[in-house]
């Protein structure tokens, strides 16, 4: 998203403009996800849900991001729903292959299947996804992204004397079914119930997780006992809902795409190593087999607010800029939209390059 937002903006400000896509087709992670962009609804919120994160940076986010939809719109990009679900956040659902029609359209000279290299261009706005592809990985975790996003960007800015931002550790994932995913998949087979699950690893030791409204931190916790685990709820969790869907839904979808569920009249009799507790009280009692799937990584390219990338003395690096998940300390120790992080800057760094022609 991030690259073609910039692309089709810098087409509308009459630059010459070339979308270098590694991948078979555009759109990238966009074109896979719930398509809900949206930002927190104020500052403060923004600042309290993500501390380690920039305040220049995120405060571009709540400020062009109302903006950046009424373009996309303008656009004619199809709007599926108007309101984000969520109470604590403001935006706007897209058909994401809608999305991806008319960014496309409006960026114009897209090359499929051509990798980023150095191409002597008076500016380079790099738009790779990030690494999530490379850390899930390296890590044995599931990939929930295009499997394109290998880290392309960071090491062309990094040859060029970059540094980075946040912790290349950190990623937003989600606790998926233990099983191949298919990408149609990623976004309904997610098993967004932590906070009413006993958390497991692979051996059956409880995690002790602490989440927040967003769970972002039930699939790193995964990943740092070892990338598996086991979510285990009772009859009562499995009537809670979460937004538009009820825990019993999700398990549903995990059965659906062939992950390990299973069932027991006694938590004991799940082979787990459980017993009755407060937690775990009302049969029947479910067992799932999950396995952390990385969407983005969260650490990347240190930018300023114009999305000009810096070197180690803070200074911008001529020609330079990033937009999307290649960026870091945006939501360093949290979660943010990563849509709005690629649409807000991704039209910032094509006006920061206008502005330098």
């Amino acid at each position: 998203m991030a690259g073609l937002c910039a692309a089709a903006r810098a087409r509308e400000l009459g630059l010459d403009v070339v979308v270098l896509e590694k991948g078979d087709r555009a759109g990238g992670s966009m074109l896979l996800s719930s398509g809900v962009v949206w930002r927190h609804r104020s500052l403060a919120e923004f600042c309290a849900d993500c501390p380690g994160g920039e305040s220049a940076l995120q405060t571009a986010i709540v400020r062009g991001l109302d903006a950046g939809i009424d373009w996309l719109e303008s656009l004619g990009a199809t709007v599926a729903e108007h309101e984000t679900g969520n109470p604590r956040t403001v935006g706007k659902r897209f058909d994401t292959r809608s999305l991806t029609d008319v960014l496309v359209a409006a960026a114009g000279d897209v090359r499929l299947e051509t990798a980023l290299e150095a191409s002597g261009e008076p500016a380079v706005i790099l738009a790779t996804g990030g690494f999530a592809a490379r850390l899930a990985r390296e890590n044995g975790l599931l990939l929930r992204a295009n499997e394109w996003s290998d880290g392309d960007g960071l090491q062309f800015a990094l040859a060029r004397g970059a540094v980075t931002s946040g912790d290349l550790t950190e990623f937003y994932g989600r606790a998926m079914p233990a099983v191949a995913i298919a990408e149609g998949d990623f976004v309904p087979a997610a098993q967004l119930y932590g906070r009413f699950a006993v958390v497991l690893d692979d051996r059956g030791r409880e995690l002790e997780v602490s989440l927040t409204w967003s769970e972002v931190e039930l699939a790193q916790e995964l990943a740092r006992a070892g990338g598996r685990g086991w979510l285990v709820v009772d009859g009562r969790g499995l009537e809670q809902r979460v937004r538009e869907r009820s825990v019993a839904q999700m398990v549903a979808a995990a059965e659906r795409v062939g992950g390990e569920v299973r069932r027991a009249n006694a938590p004991e009799a799940l082979g787990l190593g459980l017993t009755l507790s407060a937690a775990l009280a009302d049969p029947p009692f479910l067992a799932v087999r999950v396995q952390a799937g990385v969407t983005h990584t969260i650490g990347g390219l240190r930018i300023d607010a114009q999305a000009r990338v810096l070197d180690g003395a803070g200074t911008p690096i001529p020609g330079l800029y990033a937009a999307g998940a290649d960026v870091g300390g945006i939501s360093t120790g949290g979660y943010s939209s990563g849509l709005a992080a690629a649409l807000v800057f991704g039209r910032i760094a094509a006006e920061a390059a206008y502005a330098c022609r």
